[in-house]
């Protein structure tokens, strides 16, 4: 069985979703920004993680681990090496500049190839975790959501693209054969995310406007076959495997008690498994609507607070 290792990172403000993330992702948080897991995950899907190593060897010191990076066969590319720092490491879980370049070259000169460290053509990683020192081939994560900030049409009260990717990878950490609805869609910000991740979704949104949005900005990303369609949820007549709903906040969106009842009962009706996102404390109506809360988090920017909760 392969095993991986993640580093991790996230502002203050985002640690609760980024530990509710991984728990998703992987049914673990990790620990001092290092996540041990057999669960194969590209980097480039989470804001939260800097890259993966594939495991290739463990060694109960340096010495062994350089030992066995000497057999690599490079084939004539040229290589770096990475020393991670966790909070396995030291006092403050960190290496410092200096002890890092020896450790670095220390293994790197047992290496055949040609060292490079602007642009590798691989990139090996090493750190210790579970009291032993464990080196692989790195992956990096690619940040495409920051792209998708450059939106054609925008929304002061969108979630953030961040958040968003978040949020999706929250619902739907496996996508393979999952069917997936964004009902009250916006202007498409969890629908860009989902796509560009290869997972089937599609919109319905009440808002003509924004709808049109919506369709926009997914074409503007070429996903412009994705599916938005025009109306109340209420009306949705299909069933998914889950749906991802952030809940009416504005001034122009505020919904009385029985229409937010009804608003989640009728999430109940489309999806088994629905990831709340909101402003308000939705707990009880959301146990009358038929659900439990099995997780749940919440991200801070300034005094406005967010609460995501995965019910089922």
């Amino acid at each position: 069985m392969s095993l991986y290792y993640y580093v991790t990172a996230s502002s203050e403000e985002e640690q609760g979703l980024r530990r509710l993330e991984s728990r998703s992702l992987f049914g673990d948080e990790g620990d001092g920004g290092l996540l041990l897991s057999s669960v194969r995950v590209d980097p480039g899907r989470s804001p939260f993680l800097k890259l993966r190593v594939e495991v290739m060897f463990e060694g109960v010191n340096l010495r062994e681990i350089a030992e066995q990076a000497a057999g690599i066969e490079l084939g004539g590319a040229t290589f770096k090496v990475l020393a991670i720092d966790n909070e396995a490491i030291g006092e403050n879980g960190k290496f410092d500049y200096d002890e890092k370049r020896k450790m670095e070259r220390e293994i790197g000169s047992c290496m055949r190839g040609t060292a490079e460290m602007r642009k590798p053509d691989r990139t090996f990683g090493f750190a210790r975790a579970g009291g032993k020192w464990l080196f692989g081939e790195c992956a990096m994560g690619e940040a495409v959501w920051l792209t998708h900030n450059d939106k054609p049409r925008k929304y002061s009260t969108a979630l953030s693209t961040r958040v968003a990717r978040a949020v999706v990878n929250i619902a739907v950490p496996r996508a393979e054969g999952i069917r997936a609805i964004d009902p009250c869609c916006g202007i498409g910000t969890v629908l860009v995310e989902a796509r560009s991740m290869g997972i089937d979704i599609v919109g319905r949104e009440i808002n003509p406007l924004a709808a049109t949005g919506a369709r926009e900005n997914l074409t503007h990303f070429g996903y412009g076959e994705t599916k938005v369609t025009l109306g109340d949820m209420r009306e949705i007549g299909d069933r998914y495997d889950v749906a991802i709903i952030d809940m009416p906040y504005n001034l122009c969106s505020v919904l009385p008690d029985d229409e937010k009842l009804a608003m989640l009962g009728s999430a109940r009706r489309v999806a088994s498994r629905v990831v709340f996102v909101t402003v308000e404390d939705i707990d009880s109506a959301v146990a009358e609507a038929g659900f439990s809360i099995r997780d749940r988090c919440t991200v801070n920017k300034g005094k406005f607070v967010r609460s995501v909760l995965v019910c089922e």
